[in-house]
């Protein structure tokens, strides 16, 4: 688990390191497009077969996923690391802690809130850009509305066939965006195989980490580990790309993170979710 949560962090810093030469949106194509065709080949779904109710239920989970990938790249360009993920991360608590109505689970949330209030540019205090943390936010969004619609996938397909397939959607959500970027002309060798090990970084080996995590470890201490993602990004950012936070980015971190774990300690059902 804690070697997924490092592989999917190193990519986002590798992905980071390409934006100067594809920005965000042509990094986020390359990444979901080479993502697309490794989960293709390995799993090879049946896309003839599929029936209707398993359209339904795929096209919109594809297009959530891309449209978080390219919301959370964006962000990337605009923030560092450690905080684009700590924000985006709300996403999941709330769908971990929606329709509850015990009182400490809104002490979770009211946590979460005050990690995101520490981050918040209150007046340009502190030179982080608000429309990253928005985009982070939105990113943030996408993936709780991920996190649910692949609760359906799960249930109307066999396997990993619905992720190979929503993966295939989250390509075609996101190519237009990469297309229209104009950085094609800087797809060199070199580009493309950093490219390629975003991709397996970002997307196909922690899939493959998670899915062995989830069979050896308890729900709930899955939801627990996954917490501790944004200081692993915030760490990947200072010692990757040199992005130091001041002390209260670091204890907005903090605070997001007690939050998610106190969440899914406190769950009824607890909650895994996995970043694809």
């Amino acid at each position: 688990m804690l070697l997924a949560i490092l592989s999917v962090q190193g990519g986002a810093a590798i992905a980071k390191g390409l934006f100067p030469a594809l920005g965000p949106a042509g990094t986020t194509g390359i990444r979901i497009a080479l993502s697309a065709l490794v989960l293709l080949a390995v799993f090879r779904p049946r896309l003839r077969g599929l029936t209707g109710e398993q359209w339904r239920a795929v096209v919109p989970y594809g297009v959530a996923l891309g449209v978080m990938n390219l919301t959370f790249y964006l962000a990337l360009a605009r923030i560092p690391l450690g905080l684009a993920v700590t924000l985006e991360f709300v996403g999941p608590l709330l769908v971990a802690v929606f329709g509850s109505r015990r009182a400490l689970d809104f002490v979770w949330v009211a946590l979460a809130g005050a990690g995101i209030a520490l981050i918040a540019p209150w007046g340009g205090r502190g030179g982080l850009d608000g429309l990253g943390v928005l985009l982070a936010l939105v990113a943030g969004a996408c993936w709780g509305a991920y996190i649910l619609l692949g609760g359906r996938v799960s249930r109307v397909f066999g396997g990993a066939d619905g992720v190979a397939t929503g993966m295939l959607f989250a390509a075609l959500a996101g190519l237009p965006f990469a297309l229209a970027s104009g950085h094609w002309g800087a797809l060199t060798p070199g580009v493309f195989a950093a490219g390629l090990g975003v991709a397996l970084l970002s997307s196909a080996l922690p899939y493959s980490l998670e899915m062995i995590a989830l069979r050896a470890l308890p729900a709930r201490t899955f939801g627990i580990l996954m917490s501790l993602e944004p200081a692993v990004a915030a760490l990947c950012g200072l010692l990757f790309l040199n992005e130091h936070l001041s002390v209260p980015q670091w204890v907005a971190v903090a605070f997001v993170i007690a939050a998610s774990a106190g969440a899914t300690l406190t769950a009824r059902r607890a909650t895994a979710p996995v970043e694809a």
